[in-house]
């Protein structure tokens, strides 16, 4: 089993039943169908997989169901942040006994003043409440969405603390500068990029791989840049498509459903609206990732 989240993971999109609930044999499905494009692992209840709208309760009942349709939990991480400490040990200690090592932590988010040292006390508390030397976290630095930065130095502190506990750190800022501040602070963490465009320089500069939401609609292209393609400016032109739209989540879901048919995953939770239709988004995408990347 690996000690930290390395290669190509999938921030997983969360499939919704009509009453709201995870569809978890369509999220099974997802999985294995991601899997065989070259797919590494998934990670569940992430920003992508609009985590922050699922409790406890719903998450591990969700990692149960994905291990009964035989998925392995050494390639599935789930996201475990709370604005609650407690939220967050309880839902780790969950997945440990689970069988999963991976858990994404956000630093607790809304109080925005907080001090370094106190997002530092903060992950200690959540490691120390667990305590279990099974864990391998990795610190999820999204402050654009968070509110709350991860700074150098709190992530090169826990990990000279709780060695490889610590395991790696998620680096969704979008911006590659902090990328290579979180390398050079921390270097024996497994850091990953969650900007796609950013994948090759990332790999390059001893980046441990990704973990991003594209991989949900266009896996090939972002397999492509793994492997050192010359397929930035599609990749680029790609997830504009997507970002540059109101909710991220809402137009990857749309263009999900229209790919595959299933207009079940048009479905969001609440505060999200969901689209109507995803047809046009799809295309657009289409004539943009075309022709396929051999």
């Amino acid at each position: 089993m690996t000690e930290a989240i390395r290669g190509f993971w999938v921030a997983s999109a969360t499939p919704l039943a009509a009453d709201g609930s995870v569809d978890h044999a369509r999220l099974a499905g997802h999985a294995k169908q991601l899997f065989g494009k070259g797919v590494d692992g998934v990670v569940l209840f992430g920003t992508t997989g609009e985590g922050t709208s699922f409790n406890v309760g719903e998450r591990v009942a969700t990692i149960e169901a994905m291990l009964k349709a035989g998925i392995a939990p050494e390639r599935i991480a789930i996201g475990g942040g709370f604005p609650a400490v407690t939220d967050s040990i309880a839902l780790t200690r969950a997945v440990l006994g689970l069988g999963l090592r991976h858990v994404l932590l956000l630093p607790p988010y809304f109080d925005r003043s907080v001090t370094p040292e106190g997002i530092e006390d903060a992950f200690a508390a959540i490691i120390d409440g667990v305590a279990d030397e099974r864990l391998r976290a990795s610190l999820y630095h999204i402050p654009q969405v968070s509110g709350v930065a991860i700074p150098t130095t709190v992530a090169a502190n826990l990990r000279k603390r709780y060695g490889k506990q610590v395991a790696g750190l998620k680096d969704s800022s979008g911006d590659f500068k902090q990328f290579q501040a979180f390398r050079a602070a921390a270097p024996e963490l497994a850091i990953t990029v969650g900007n796609e465009p950013d994948i090759a320089r990332a790999i390059a500069a001893g980046g441990a791989g990704t973990i991003c939401g594209m991989a949900n609609i266009v896996p090939e292209l972002v397999k492509g840049m793994l492997d050192g393609k010359d397929v930035e400016a599609r990749m680029q032109a790609a997830a504009d498509v997507v970002v540059k739209t109101p909710s991220l989540v809402a137009t990857l879901k749309a263009i999900l459903a229209a790919q595959t048919g299933d207009t079940g995953w048009l479905r969001v939770r609440p505060p999200l609206r969901a689209l109507s239709d995803g047809t046009a988004l799809k295309r657009k995408l289409d004539e943009l990732t075309s022709p396929a990347i051999a």
